[in-house]
């Protein structure tokens, strides 16, 4: 029962990254060498997947969520103003426009004290417990710490995609456009692998021990 879930959870988890970085890599180099696409036209066919992706999620949900419809929205006029002028590089410089996007919002959630990495981060934390979603709320509401470390989260996944955007935009006008295709993806895998370690150790980690020790030795006192 449990590995079945721990399973499914994995799936889940790399799901996005196939269909936001396998699949748009690998469609390009197939359409581009295999039916001799143009760069633009290569580049704007393989991004339909994650665009298509974000918004049908949206759908899906029954709710509208900001953050997704910015993407698709960024997404769209990327791919438009690419076809209109006919630059490669601003395809590849567009998708860092999302990692912008993102991280900005991150960066002003924490700043309106509303974490926007929270959604993300307390199921993995309490993991579904109502005992542990719980003490959850009690730490929230009580203790300074595990609210800094809430913050910390947050923060972390922010300016990573921010330096993300940054890295990409410099390599987009830099790089030849075939090279900082495949360059861009890895790029993007680094940063959130490098995310999940620093505010993991930073953050997740702490909050697991706080949230294991109020369910241990009951509520805690403000710190």
């Amino acid at each position: 029962m449990t590995t079945g879930t721990g399973k499914g959870g994995a799936r889940q988890s790399f799901l996005p990254l196939v269909l936001d970085v396998a699949l748009p890599l690998g469609s390009y180099y197939l359409l581009k060498s295999g039916f001799g696409m143009s760069t633009v036209a290569a580049l704007g066919w393989s991004s339909v997947v994650p665009a298509v992706r974000t918004g049908w999620t949206a759908v899906k949900d029954r709710r509208l969520n900001g953050l997704a419809a910015l993407i698709l929205i960024v997404n769209v006029a990327g791919l438009l103003m690419s076809f209109v002028t006919g630059d490669p590089r601003l395809m590849l410089a567009k998708d860092s426009a999302v990692s912008s996007v993102v991280g900005i919002g991150i960066l002003l959630s924490v700043r309106l004290g509303k974490p926007m990495m929270t959604t993300v981060l307390a199921p993995s934390v309490t993991k579904g417990s109502a005992a542990r979603t719980e003490a959850w709320e009690r730490l929230l509401n009580g203790s300074a710490r595990f609210r800094r470390a809430e913050r910390t989260f947050s923060t972390v996944w922010g300016v990573a995609l921010l330096t993300e955007c940054v890295l990409r935009v410099v390599g987009a006008y830099t790089i030849p456009v075939d090279t900082m295709v495949w360059l861009g993806s890895v790029v993007m895998v680094v940063t959130i692998v490098g995310a999940v370690l620093v505010s993991g150790g930073l953050a997740v980690v702490p909050m697991k021990i706080m949230l294991e020790n109020e369910l241990t030795d009951g509520p805690v006192e403000a710190k």
